[in-house]
């Protein structure tokens, strides 16, 4: 497997993935938020090319993902306008997944695989 960052979305609150929610990767690079890759969900909610091949370092990253304007969209009332994970890489060697179950009022994150 690639060492990289990946996400997956899923709208509990629809019981399907969220496609069409900007995501933004960003890495802290001597105390300042960088951005290091950004997309968009897919069809499944995904988004596996945030980060090129072979740029993942250690240290401090942090995934926006616009849920405001997803649930906008959908002419759902929210009460996050984004959700932001921040996290540590140790291990550059490894591969790093990081879902969000999502829905108008809650969000749940973990380290997946």
């Amino acid at each position: 497997m690639s060492r990289s960052i990946t996400t997956h979305v899923l709208d509990t609150s629809a019981g399907r993935p969220a496609p069409g929610i900007a995501v933004v990767l960003e890495m802290n690079t001597e105390g300042a938020w960088k951005i290091a890759g950004s997309g968009t969900t897919d069809a499944d909610g995904r988004v596996s090319s945030l980060l090129a091949e072979g740029k993942l370092v250690a240290g401090s990253y942090r995934l926006r993902f616009e849920t405001g304007a997803y649930f906008a969209s959908r002419h759902v009332a929210t009460f996050y306008p984004n959700v932001e994970i921040t996290f540590e890489v140790r291990d550059a060697a490894q591969h790093y997944h990081v879902p969000l179950l999502l829905s108008p009022f809650g969000y749940t994150t973990y380290r997946g695989s």
